[in-house]
């Protein structure tokens, strides 16, 4: 199992919190983000992990170095802001296995790593979305799910309970990337909406915990939430 984590998010709407870190290293718990992030892929067997980073690296780079309980890390460095796609873009560039794992730095979701990839050699694709249902998608923007493929988007703002996007994907090394597209753009708008037909990206149905930390109430919210989530037992 191989992992990319896209941990250059600027923290706009944290930056009240964050002083001076980049949004991935918020204090979450007693601990950076981030690192819930990862001791939940080595609790899952991940045996390599890319951390997509750019804004404030060197405060990454320098709580992590090299490696994180034993499991390599690398760093895909974003010399300006790519956006998610761009990011992902790169980093697979820096990937060895044929899929990858790929989970944005501000998102929390319980899920079966073992289980989506499974689903994703399964099913024939370039693309696996793991998915979540929350209350209220007015947020995020929905998903239309038929027969495990995502055949629809629906855009933010539209309110009730439904599935969403919850930023984890598994994602082949030599995805089919247009040509048209810039060094910076988006992968949800500009890659996922436009290209679905042709991607038919499959949809991994989770039930677990989801918590993005990107506004100020869900930041406060992952303090208790996710107190205890992934962590390593301490040796006495």
């Amino acid at each position: 199992m191989e992992a990319i984590i896209l941990a250059g998010g600027l923290g706009t709407r944290l930056s009240s919190r964050l002083s001076g870190l980049p949004k991935c290293m918020a204090p979450v718990a007693g601990q950076p983000f981030l690192r819930i992030l990862l001791d939940q892929l080595v609790n899952a067997g991940c045996k390599r992990i890319i951390l997509s980073v750019g804004h404030l690296r060197d405060v990454i780079t320098e709580t992590f170095h090299e490696s994180y309980r034993e499991v390599p890390l690398e760093y895909a460095i974003e010399e300006t802001p790519l956006g998610t796609g761009g990011a992902i873009r790169l980093a697979l560039q820096h990937a060895t296995d044929d899929v990858v794992l790929v989970m944005n730095g501000d998102t929390y979701l319980d899920v079966d790593f073992l289980a989506l990839l499974r689903m994703h050699a399964v099913m024939p694709g370039p693309l696996t979305i793991a998915v979540t249902k929350v209350e209220n998608t007015a947020r995020y923007g929905g998903i239309v799910i038929e027969r495990d493929i995502v055949v629809r988007f629906i855009e933010k703002g539209q309110t009730g309970p439904g599935w969403i996007n919850a930023g984890v994907y598994a994602v082949q090394k030599d995805f089919p990337w247009s040509d048209t597209l810039p060094s910076r753009f988006s992968f949800e708008t500009e890659v996922l909406a436009p290209f679905l037909e042709e991607l038919r990206p499959k949809a991994f149905r989770c039930s677990g915990k989801f918590l993005d930390i990107g506004t100020p109430e869900d930041f406060d919210r992952a303090q208790v939430e996710l107190a205890f989530a992934d962590r390593k037992p301490v040796a006495n």
